[in-house]
């Protein structure tokens, strides 16, 4: 496959060449070597360092940077809701798709200490809704549910979940949302977890399954604005 500027075809063709292989030299060394001006390069470069593939750095210099999609959805994913905040939705429907998909291959890599870092998220997360004001787990929303595809051998579902993840936050959806909802999407996420740990994973894919479709119809859109808890319960944001 045809790649879009010399800088990229130098930085696989210069893979396996130097005996530092993340260190680029530096603009007017590789400038010669390339055959490229220099304001050329810069502007290679920079689609490079947009993408993820290089680290740019006042005192250590420009070095390369491993693999991620990551960098690449992301920034596609923002432009994307920026035009149209409903788009979210539609790469939720894809992230819930690709989660199902996955499930089998993800948890039966889980290590016995990921399942401790599942169930210590689990606590973290029921010890925030129990408190007085509410901190709705968030984050611990997030880490519960890349710590279950933490060990797919796959940067491209990696890279599509934590730019979900971001995207998620960049919509508003981390933030108020009733308490007993709040409190049965938590149930379920217990019920995954509970499965996971001892080895049920038929249960916990149908609890996977049932928890996207609460989340479906859940009380926030990403087009609607967020509501604070319930009068009993004050929200300092979180997750849903």
């Amino acid at each position: 496959m045809r790649l879009s500027s010399e800088f990229l075809c130098y930085l696989v063709g210069s893979r396996n060449n130097n005996s530092d292989p993340d260190r680029i030299p530096p603009l007017a060394q590789l400038s010669k070597e390339l055959g490229v001006s220099i304001s050329s390069l810069r502007e290679q470069m920079e689609v490079a360092r947009t993408m993820g593939f290089i680290e740019v750095r006042p005192r250590t210099g420009i070095r390369r940077m491993p693999y991620s999609f990551f960098p690449a959805v992301h920034e596609s994913l923002s432009y994307s809701i920026a035009l149209d905040r409903s788009q979210f939705l539609k790469f939720a429907d894809m992230r819930n798709k690709l989660e199902a998909a996955y499930w089998y291959e993800a948890v039966q890599r889980l290590t016995p200490e990921d399942h401790e870092a599942l169930q210590s998220l689990m606590a973290r997360a029921w010890e925030k809704l129990r408190t007085h004001p509410v901190q709705i787990p968030h984050t611990e929303h997030r880490e519960l549910h890349l710590t279950i595809y933490g060990r797919l051998d796959n940067v491209f579902v990696q890279g599509i979940l934590e730019a979900y993840w971001k995207a998620y936050e960049a919509v508003g959806l981390n933030m108020y949302a009733d308490y007993k909802y709040l409190e049965h999407v938590w149930e379920y996420h217990q019920q995954i977890v509970d499965a996971i740990c001892r080895g049920d994973y038929q249960a916990g894919y149908e609890a996977l399954v049932e928890h996207k479709d609460l989340l479906l119809h859940g009380p926030l859109r990403p087009d609607q604005p967020a509501n604070d808890l319930s009068p009993n319960h004050n929200s300092h944001g979180g997750s849903l």
